[in-house]
Parts: C-alpha cells; structure tokens; sequence
C-alpha cells in the first residue's frame, strides 16, 4: 500500500448540514502528517475526538476515485470525498477489523466507511450509487501508535 495523497480539514463541510448548503471548510493536502495514537491526524477535524473513535482517520482507494472519474467522465480530485488519506494498492475492505501498519504506523480497521448523500454533489451524479453497490466509500481507523505518515507521490504539494 502507498501514499498518494493526504489531507487534512480542520472544519466538517457536509456533517450537520442535511438539507442545507455545505459550509466553506478549506482541505488542504499536506505532505506529511503526523498520526498521534488515539486521537487521529494533528491539525484535522476528527483530531482528539472521544476516546475511542472509529474514525481518528479515514483512507480511501485511489483506483476507486480512478475509476470514478472515468465512468462518470468527472474531472475532480480526490480531495472531494473529505478522505484524509489516499492509497494506491490495497484491498481496504480486507482490513475491517484488521490491525495494519502503514509507515511504520499502526491502525486498526474498525469499519466500512459509508458513503453518503453529499457525494453525488461533491464529485458528480451517479457517484453514491456507484460507492454503495462497489462498498468502495472507504475506510474508517482508529491509530494504534504514534508516528509520521508521507506521501510518496510526486503530486502533492
């Protein structure tokens, strides 16, 4: 598995806002960050949430947004599903209720993380439906050890 993108939000966009306009919340791709155990990503959203949280980082398929963009003929980067990190060569539904390390990280897999109702507005129409029937919105996980996480592509700024 590798890093290809990771992002961090200090704001939630869509949570709270059912039926309502997205707030302005700014995601900015870093290029490393660091995974503090059970609290989540420094300087992201979900930081130092109850303790315990299923969701101290989320991780999404790169080849899911990939292919995304091709069936929906969607031009957008994956920052839009609010994902913190992007991984390039793994099976992430193989890790629910896996422990796994990543950069010498450890995390456990705690649960699918479901798509919802904003997706089809944040990357284009038919995009929920395709997530929900794939299982493909991603990964929740909670951080068993501290540590520095990178990316290793040559994309992020």
């Amino acid at each position: 598995m590798k890093i290809t993108h990771l992002y961090l939000s200090p704001e939630h966009r869509f949570v709270g806002r059912f039926g309502q306009e997205p707030r302005e919340a700014p995601i900015r791709e870093v290029r490393r960050v660091h995974a503090v155990t059970g609290k989540g990503l420094e300087g992201d959203r979900y930081f130092a949430r109850a303790d315990g949280h299923k969701g101290q980082v989320t991780f999404f398929a790169e080849e899911t947004w990939e292919r995304l963009r091709r069936e929906l003929a969607v031009d957008a980067t994956p920052d839009v599903f609010r994902r913190n990190v992007i991984v390039r060569g793994a099976d992430l539904r193989a890790l629910i209720g896996q422990e796994f390390e990543l950069q010498a990280v450890r995390f456990f897999g705690a649960e699918h993380c479901r798509p919802c109702c904003w997706m089809d507005r944040a990357f284009g129409a038919g995009t929920l439906e395709r997530l929900a029937e794939w299982e493909a919105g991603g990964l929740r996980a909670r951080i068993l050890s501290d540590g520095w996480l990178h990316c290793e592509s040559e994309v992020a700024s």
